[in-house]
């Protein structure tokens, strides 16, 4: 059998989630019938220690601190940037401009404007831009994606879906530029959580037209790690209450994104309750998914799933994924659509999408300040 061809691969920021892309590409191999191979070519880190960490791939050939210096190389087709939120547009289009494909971290940008300057610029030069979004490749997500899609819970009641953290609760914790905005941008735990939660809503076709919602700063200074103190001026959590029309009713959404929920570590949750059906999915219970259904009585039931991911690979049905699977799922779900291959299985999200979530905190903010319910468009 032909060996698949190869697309080569080059990181902008070799921090947690470039070594974690490394670590996918590095056992691309347990993937089963992939068109294509994913080869890391190239990392870009303006911190030597973490260049460093890179020398062990052997598929790498060029690392450097200049970005440019990667984006002119012959030896990169793709091009994955996990850089802070307010260099996003200037590297972004930098990749673009570059002549390269790109899998973008959310937020997709610093701010509205910024994200729908990088999304015109990809249609102006006809790139493959996708952005970056690993829980709904969950099987619980995709099983409540395919159960709301098919339309098996009847007329929608009520959607909540949300994403929470807890390590912020220490007030010891240094500050780090996710807790600044003059890094992170205004949006604050929305542009860092927010895609997670709008991903699979947005898919469905579920935008929310309209936002009340109640944001909060808790802590607002925090250790600078060099002995001082720094100012925090990012929100922390975000309580959005939106309303959706799905399939010509008004429905209430509740969004949370959460960096000061107790007890929550990662926990990225969706609820979807309708006439007929429900569903409820929580990384709380990774393998497990809660569905409700309505006869005389209603009544909840409970099934494991076990390792039915949308890409086969060599990982046997009775086992759990982890993160490292999520990631490599959305991984294959990137270059299989870049490659054509797709074949109706659920994507990474779109330009269009980050910009649609986008718009959602823009308004956000604007209805906390005014304390009132603002459209999203």
């Amino acid at each position: 059998m032909a060996s698949p061809a190869p697309v080569r691969i080059g990181i902008i920021g070799g921090g947690l989630m470039g070594r974690e892309a490394a670590s996918t590409f590095g056992r691309w191999f347990v993937l089963e019938n992939f068109p294509v191979r994913a080869e890391l070519t190239a990392v870009c880190d303006l911190q030597p220690k973490l260049l460093d960490w890179f020398r062990q791939v052997p598929t790498v050939r060029v690392l450097t601190s200049d970005h440019r210096k990667l984006l002119s190389s012959d030896a990169v087709d793709v091009v994955y940037v996990a850089v802070p939120h307010h260099l996003h547009e200037s590297v972004y289009l930098d990749v673009l401009r570059a002549g390269h494909d790109l899998l973008a971290e959310k937020p997709f940008g610093i701010d509205l404007a910024s994200a729908r300057r990088i999304r015109d610029e990809a249609v102006r030069l006809n790139r493959f831009v996708r952005v970056s979004s690993e829980f709904p490749f969950l099987p619980g997500a995709q099983r409540v994606h395919q159960l709301a899609a098919s339309g098996a819970f009847g007329r929608i009641i009520e959607v909540k879906a949300g994403f929470l953290h807890s390590s912020d609760l220490d007030p010891g914790k240094p500050i780090n530029w996710k807790r600044q905005s003059e890094f992170c941008g205004e949006i604050g735990v929305m542009g860092d959580l927010g895609l997670h939660v709008a991903h699979l809503l947005l898919r469905l076709g579920w935008k929310p037209s309209a936002v009340y919602a109640h944001l909060q700063k808790i802590y607002t200074t925090r250790p600078d790690g060099k002995g001082g103190i720094a100012s925090c001026d990012t929100w922390d959590n975000a309580t959005l209450h939106c309303t959706s029309e799905i399939n010509g009713y008004s429905i209430p959404l509740t969004l949370e994104m959460k960096r000061m929920a107790p007890t929550e570590t990662n926990t990225w949750y969706i609820e979807i309750l309708g006439t007929d059906r429900g569903a409820r999915y929580s990384t709380k219970e990774p393998k497990t998914l809660w569905t409700y259904r309505r006869d005389k009585e209603q009544w909840w039931e409970k099934t494991d799933l076990g390792f039915s991911m949308s890409f086969k690979t060599i990982t046997g049905g009775i086992f759990e994924p982890g993160f490292p699977d999520l990631l490599m799922q959305m991984w294959a779900a990137f270059l299989a659509e870049r490659a054509g291959a797709l074949n109706g299985r659920f994507g990474c999200a779109t330009p269009e999408e980050a910009v649609a979530s986008h718009e959602l905190w823009a308004a956000a903010l604007a209805s906390h300040r005014r304390q009132q319910v603002i459209p999203t468009a």
